[in-house]
């Protein structure tokens, strides 16, 4: 079984949600490479997170489950995933 390196774009619940709390609550939840933030649209900013995961604890459906559990978020969607 494998590690999988995937990249989320997380969708704040409107331009006055704090960024910094989704990223903290990304933080304590993965096993976070690397997270910045994306220019959307009329000063909405996206939360992009690069995190690793495996086959054994369920791949991306497992990351997506702990995703669901964010706070203050409207949206995810997994932009890519790679098999290392």
């Amino acid at each position: 079984m494998g590690e999988i390196a995937c990249v989320y774009k997380v969708m704040p619940e409107d331009d006055k949600t704090n960024l910094e709390d989704i990223k903290d609550q990304l933080r304590e939840l993965l096993d976070v490479n690397d997270i910045g933030e994306e220019d959307v649209a009329f000063g909405l900013k996206a939360v992009k997170v690069s995190c690793i995961t495996t086959d054994e604890e369920g791949g991306t459906d497992a990351v997506e489950e702990k995703l669901e559990q964010l706070e203050g978020i409207q949206s995810y969607e997994l932009e890519h995933f790679d098999k290392l």
